[in-house]
């Protein structure tokens, strides 16, 4: 009988010939279903905290004959528990996620060589499909990154991915413009006036705030730009209010104001560490394949799945209608494959689409949204999100009988938790503090804590990560490590 190993080599090579075929690429909801069958057995025979997870929900391989009926785990999961459908020594790849309510863990996500592979390929592929669709094979442009670089914060999600695309897709002059004292103005301001003047396009990408706050910047100086035809720019990360209330019609109008850019040349990705596979607005791409221009949406690959879940019940809602956002993603064989996130979306184009309007919190035992992006959310009326916190973080006898023994601590999704001491900042909040940092003696202080967590945690030995999930019963000891070098200093992203 083949191993588990052996076995997850299989689908992970079935899954890269999928993602190679492209975006336009057909797999039928049949083939879909049966990937996703096999490795929901996969995961449940190799991931010790997943599988303890589905035997709660009374919830096994065999009992379920449709994707839609795996269990998903709540995105909240990673940030207190190690969830890992590998054996952790063979780990080489490794991000922090954004917040937690575990002071030793603060939510890692591993990869072995094959999530490695599945996570760079899917984004290679999605970023060539939606950032670069004009490109063909081979072709580069300059790359302006207004992001942290890896070698400023290690493990964050935010700068290996930038990175990925500068190293895929970059000439050689590419450049990080964020450092740890703000965003290196003169070069970008250098970089900007070259491509002016050379007729060369260039490519920007970065996160939403840092574009938010060099644009409102140039503004006051009156400063603009005239960037040639295909010039393009990607942002991420979202948008939380720091530098006032700016509409996501507001970006575009000063995208197009300061740098001539038009809104179809610009592209928007949502990226979750806990999900596999960005997802990119299909804005660009639809001007290049000729295809006439509508409201925005995120395409779905082939590979994936996208649900909105109704804030009660968790049930599939229709086209159009807010809920939280679920992924299905083939991507994910190293962790899990069904994750239910704290985005509040929709589904378009019967299913096969999806748009983000913000992320859930809590207020006053009611959700509603975070100010990244504020749109028509529809109504939310009295609906809570207790239950289904309940559901997908005290799943496990350890959690329950924390919660019970600190009234304090609750089940609590992404605002909350980083309001917590010892919590991780998330790549927004990080940019944000950077941003202001040099005027703000409070956010360079808490910039410093969050860039000196990512380097302390990459450069934490592998060891204690298993050590402390033994402790908390959580997964088996493996044995036979030999390492002591981390994941991301065995082999720097």
């Amino acid at each position: 009988m083949p191993s588990n190993q052996n076995l997850t080599h299989k689908l992970t090579e079935e899954v890269l010939r999928i993602i190679e075929a492209g975006v336009d690429a057909e797999l039928t909801d049949a083939q879909f279903n049966d990937y996703s069958l096999q490795m929901f057995a996969l995961q449940y025979s190799t991931n010790k905290i997943y599988r303890e997870f589905c035997d709660i929900k009374k919830i096994k391989p065999g009992d379920v004959s449709r994707w839609q009926d795996i269990p998903m785990v709540y995105n909240d999961v990673f940030k207190t528990h190690l969830v890992a459908s590998f054996p952790l020594e063979q780990s080489v790849m490794s991000c922090l996620t954004g917040g937690t309510t575990s002071l030793t863990q603060r939510g890692r996500i591993f990869r072995d060589e094959d999530g490695k592979k599945l996570v760079f390929g899917a984004n290679k592929k999605m970023t060539a499909s939606y950032l670069f669709p004009d490109f063909e094979e081979g072709k580069r442009c300059r790359i302006l990154i207004l992001a942290p670089s890896p070698q400023l914060a290690p493990s964050m999600g935010m700068a290996i991915g930038m990175d990925q695309t500068r190293t895929h897709f970059g000439t050689e002059d590419s450049i990080f413009l964020l450092g740890r004292s703000g965003i290196d103005v003169k070069n970008l301001l250098k970089a900007l006036r070259e491509s002016e003047a050379s007729g060369i396009p260039v490519a920007l990408i970065g996160a939403t705030a840092a574009y938010v706050y060099f644009f409102q910047s140039c503004r006051r100086k009156k400063i603009k730009f005239k960037l040639p035809p295909g010039s393009r720019i990607c942002d991420g990360g979202g948008y939380r209010g720091r530098f006032g209330v700016v509409t996501r019609d507001d970006y575009y109008a000063m995208v197009k104001e300061i740098l001539d850019i038009p809104d179809s040349h610009c592209v928007n990705v949502l990226g979750e560490a806990e999900t596999a596979t960005n997802l990119f607005d299909d804005s660009l791409r639809r001007i290049v394949k000729g295809l006439p221009p509508r409201k925005r949406t995120r395409p779905v690959p082939p590979w994936s799945r996208v649900i909105a879940m109704d804030i009660d019940n968790l049930s599939p809602l229709p086209d159009g209608e807010v809920g939280l956002l679920a992924h299905w993603d083939l991507a994910n064989v190293p962790t899990v494959l069904a994750v239910i996130t704290d985005n509040l979306g929709y589904t378009t184009d019967n299913g096969s689409g999806c748009e983000m309007v913000g992320r859930a919190k809590i207020e006053n035992g009611k959700v509603s949204p975070l100010p990244d992006e504020e749109r028509t959310m529809g109504p939310m009326g009295d609906s809570t999100i207790f239950r289904m916190l309940e559901a997908y973080t005290n799943f496990s006898i350890d959690l329950k009988m924390r919660f019970a023994k600190d009234p304090k601590v609750e089940p609590s999704i992404h605002e909350e938790i980083e309001a917590r001491p010892g919590s991780v900042a998330s790549c927004p909040q990080v940019v944000d503090e950077i941003l202001v940092s040099q005027a703000s003696a409070e956010a360079a202080q808490m910039r410093d804590e969050a860039l000196n967590t990512f380097k302390d945690q990459t450069e934490r030995p592998l060891e204690w990560y298993v050590q402390e999930a033994e402790k908390q019963k959580l997964v088996d000891h493996p044995a036979g490590l030999q390492s002591e070098k981390t994941p991301d200093s065995k082999k720097k992203q």
